[in-house]
């Protein structure tokens, strides 16, 4: 999916509760951003935000959805660039057609994991398929760490099986939770999960302490480790805690995803559709997709034109990392 912020972060202030016997959550609330058009769908985005740019190395979370695709005419993203991140696609209804310059031609199924590495530099489209009604999932971005961050393209695919566990269903799709783990390599310790839960379960899993986490709410309203989150909210752990209890208190099946990884300690710069680590690392990358270089490669199958960058900022981009932790 295209970033179509190219402008600073807009403020939005965290709040933090501290449960009487648990640790502290920062609840980080979305804002709406229009992907462009007369008929545009409108995601919901948590991350990055003032006051947290990552969570482990996720940069970028996009909630989008359920949408009715006759209303917004689904999903067409046409060719655009990456570079310096990966890009995982998480999809709970509707199918999504994948092509990109690696010459990769997948879709994108609920309860099944697309995974593609931009590195140096890769170019793809995205197109919700036909039979689509509802569109519904999560978009998120991983920072690559500045000694892969060079890295070859690739893509890969991955369906994981489900586990059940305490009035829970859970698709470990990065990483190791519950005894299952991803076959899927990272270039730093990650984890990505959906977990449904059932009306009034409590689930307490047991969580990498050497991990930060994120719990963001799809549907229903969860308790994590004690404070409350509505959907659309993600709830943001510190590392520390070796468990991480989840309750629904709705009286239907809630939905969840949950991320986590070591803290990501580089800056980075992150504009449009790439990710680096200086304003002329940003500038460079622009300039290669305007004039078509090898760098990104071809799409090929898509029947149109690729998406133009738009021009950067006069100011110059700045790197950011997180605050630090009081």
């Amino acid at each position: 999916m295209s970033n179509v912020e190219t402008g600073p972060v807009a403020a939005r202030p965290a709040t933090e509760a501290i449960a009487p016997s648990g640790p502290r959550v920062e609840v980080l609330t979305p804002r709406d951003v229009p992907l462009g058009g007369p008929r545009a769908m409108t995601v919901r985005r948590t991350l990055p935000q003032r006051s947290r740019t990552l969570i482990g190395a996720w940069c970028f979370a996009d909630h989008y959805g359920p949408d009715d695709v006759a209303d917004t005419g689904g999903m067409v993203v046409a060719p655009h660039p990456h570079t310096g991140l990966q890009t995982v696609s998480w999809l709970f209804s509707g199918e999504i057609e994948h092509r990109d310059s690696l010459g990769s031609h997948a879709y994108v199924r609920p309860g099944e994991l697309n995974l593609m590495t931009g590195g140096h530099g890769i170019a793809h489209s995205e197109v919700s398929t036909p039979g689509t009604t509802v569109l519904h999932g999560v978009q998120l971005w991983v920072a690559l760490p500045e000694a892969h961050r060079a890295t070859h393209r690739d893509f890969r695919h991955y369906a994981p099986e489900p586990v059940h566990a305490d009035g829970a269903e859970i698709r470990v799709f990065l990483g190791s939770l519950a005894g299952s783990t991803s076959p899927v390599p990272t270039f730093t310790p990650l984890l990505g999960a959906e977990i449904v839960l059932d009306p009034h379960a409590t689930l307490t899993l047991a969580v990498d302490p050497d991990f930060e986490h994120g719990v963001l709410v799809d549907r229903g309203d969860v308790r994590v480790a004690g404070t409350l989150l509505a959907p659309a909210d993600l709830g943001y752990l510190h590392p520390g805690p070796g468990t991480l209890t989840l309750h629904n208190t709705s009286d239907a099946p809630a939905r969840t995803v949950l991320l986590g990884g070591t803290p990501f300690e580089e800056e980075i710069v992150m504009w449009w559709n790439f990710i680096g680590r200086s304003h002329d690392d940003i500038a460079r990358a622009r300039a290669d997709w305007e004039s078509a270089s090898d760098r990104f490669g071809a799409v090929d199958g898509y029947p149109g034109d690729r998406l133009p960058a738009p021009a950067l900022p006069h100011a110059t981009l700045t790197p950011r990392r997180n605050p630090p932790r009081a």
